[in-house]
């Protein structure tokens, strides 16, 4: 079934709101595409937002950053080990319970964190100076409402969750 082909929905208010936000999403998602791949090293989507989770949580289990990524445990220890091959976290036995590995940013991943969030940040800084002024508090306010429905913390410094 084509996009054309499902049943009309325009009209309602929650309809318009979902395009709006669709619409919004692929803007969004081209800022953080392009703002990868500008970084000398090669990192996916989801590995940057690994290491934007260390940035923002510091050192972590596992089981804990799998949690927060929303992956399985096998998943995030897969790309852990590739970011560990790539030099850009670290990896050691929890003190406290030896059968824990504790991951964190190296600090070739936190400069990978900071030039890439520099980036996007510039980039949606562009964006949002072609925005008529009169119309910048409206965005702030839906953009915080939209993300505390969602349950996402707010930006508590430059690179908190900056995937």
């Amino acid at each position: 079934m084509t996009p054309s082909s499902l049943p009309s929905r325009a009209g309602t208010a929650v309809d318009d709101l979902v395009t709006a936000v669709l619409t919004a999403s692929r803007v969004l998602v081209g800022v953080a595409a392009d703002s990868l791949a500008g970084t000398e090293t090669t990192v996916t989507l989801a590995q940057f937002r690994m290491l934007a989770v260390l940035d923002g949580n510091g050192e972590t289990e596992v089981s804990r950053l799998a949690e927060a990524l929303r992956v399985s445990s096998s998943s995030a220890l897969r790309m852990v080990d590739r970011m560990l091959a790539a030099g850009l976290v670290t990896r050691h036995e929890d003190p406290a319970n030896r059968r824990a590995m504790v991951i964190g940013l190296s600090r070739s991943g936190a400069e990978v964190v900071w030039r890439v969030t520099d980036r996007r940040r510039a980039a949606i800084a562009r964006i949002v100076r072609q925005m008529p002024t009169d119309r910048r508090a409206e965005l702030i306010e839906a953009l915080n409402a939209f993300a505390d429905a969602a349950g996402e913390p707010r930006d508590a410094g430059a690179a908190a969750f900056g995937w």
